[in-house]
């Protein structure tokens, strides 16, 4: 007998303008003094005003941190949690895209532990995660990572990425209003929209699912691929704004249940050695990846087909698997995103080393409905390099 333990945030608001919600949040906690854990660019452009101003005006004394970055690296992560550490903080908000967030639950949970957050990384540290920490109430910008129902923060090391991972980074309250988004340029959107749409899919051919996540991977599949283009083309297109926030929501809540596998694991050294977008680095890897496992979800990606807005009616199984890989080929380039490794100005040397560090991945990898081992990484890498999508047997993938 099998079972599936489905874990989800405590308690989220989602719709337009659900930002309203913020303060009538903060006041079930007894905090005083707060952190904001944001992005630059947002306190530049007044999205973070937002936020300080109805807390100010309501009496909190409020702190906003924006020492981070994109893909954050480590020593970002341990001047955030040090700078916490030192200061008497009773409630952490993250208002941002997935570094953000990230940042904003690792340092509520770290801040109250003894050493550093290296400690604490999933394929090095040896320390175990023993408190809560501060509350904290997470708040989305971008339409993408998933972070704010996630258990997960992520951190960029020399050459790849690690994670710290305990259910006590959840948040207290995720806060998803699409209205935030709308600032967001057009080169994010796509990156952060094929982030999410990977999230989707990873989860529903990931060796995890069940069919809760089954449903909440498809509606996401769904929502995103009819509305990223128009997102991307059009930042104040209000229904694509809102399906793209509702579709990484939910494809955030359905990883985190059934989980990333093959594409996560082989993105992570991209970001690491080349500092590649996370989205970036997923949607470059997207379709050979799919194209590489293929056989081993034949099915599955025919359901993929359909959500994608295809029809596998008159197509036989391996027919519409086919076409899956193609039509994410295609998504992928009408979004703007690279379509190969060179185009990100890799070289060929160094995909060696990409399959080094993508090996090591073994938390995601061992998700994947295909065992990927060393040749197997390798070759996905060679063929992201080459742009020809290749199959574990391999037969490359001809185009019509």
């Amino acid at each position: 007998m099998t079972f599936s333990k489905l874990v989800f945030t405590p308690l989220s608001y989602t719709g337009w303008g659900s930002l309203a919600q913020l303060l009538p949040e903060v006041k079930k906690y007894t905090a005083k003094r707060i952190l904001v854990v944001t992005d630059p660019v947002l306190n530049d452009i007044g999205i973070v005003d937002r936020v300080s101003i109805p807390l100010k005006e309501a009496g909190y004394s409020v702190d906003i941190y924006t020492d981070i970055q994109p893909e954050p690296p480590l020593a970002i992560g341990e001047r955030l949690v040090n700078y916490t550490k030192e200061n008497a903080f009773d409630l952490v908000i993250g208002l941002g895209g997935g570094s953000a967030l990230d940042l904003a639950k690792l340092t509520a949970v770290l801040s109250v532990h003894e050493g550093s957050v290296s400690d604490y990384l999933n394929l090095s540290g040896s320390r175990q995660i023993t408190d809560k920490g501060l509350p904290k109430i997470l708040i989305p910008t971008t339409a993408g990572t998933g972070s704010e129902v996630t258990n997960i923060s992520v951190l960029s090391l020399e050459s790849t990425k690690d994670v710290v991972t305990h259910d006590y980074l959840l948040a207290d309250a995720a806060i998803v209003d699409p209205e935030l988004t709308v600032s967001v340029p057009a080169k994010v959107t796509a990156a952060t929209g094929v982030d999410a749409l990977t999230h989707a899919i990873e989860a529903y051919v990931s060796i995890n699912a069940s069919p809760t996540t089954d449903g909440l991977a498809l509606q996401a599949i769904r929502l995103i691929s009819r509305s990223i283009r128009r997102a991307v083309s059009d930042g104040e297109d209000r229904e694509a704004r809102i399906d793209m926030s509702n579709g990484s929501y939910i494809a955030g809540l359905a990883f985190f249940n059934a989980g990333v596998a093959g594409v996560h694991a082989l993105a992570y050294p991209l970001g690491g050695q080349f500092h590649i977008a996370h989205g970036d680095s997923n949607a470059v890897l997207l379709p050979y990846v799919m194209g590489y496992i293929r056989k081993s979800c034949t099915k599955r990606m025919g359901d993929i087909l359909n959500a994608l807005g295809g029809n596998s009616q008159f197509l036989s199984e391996e027919e519409a698997s086919y076409e899956c890989v193609r039509m994410l080929e295609r998504l992928v380039q009408d979004v703007g995103i690279p379509s190969t490794l060179g185009g990100f100005e890799i070289p060929a040397n160094a995909l060696e080393s990409l399959t080094e560090d993508g090996l090591k991945q073994k938390r995601l990898l061992a998700r994947s409905p295909l065992p990927l081992h060393e040749d197997d990484i390798r070759a996905i890498y060679q063929s992201a390099f080459k742009g020809e999508i290749v199959e574990s047997s391999p037969t490359t993938i001809q185009h019509p």
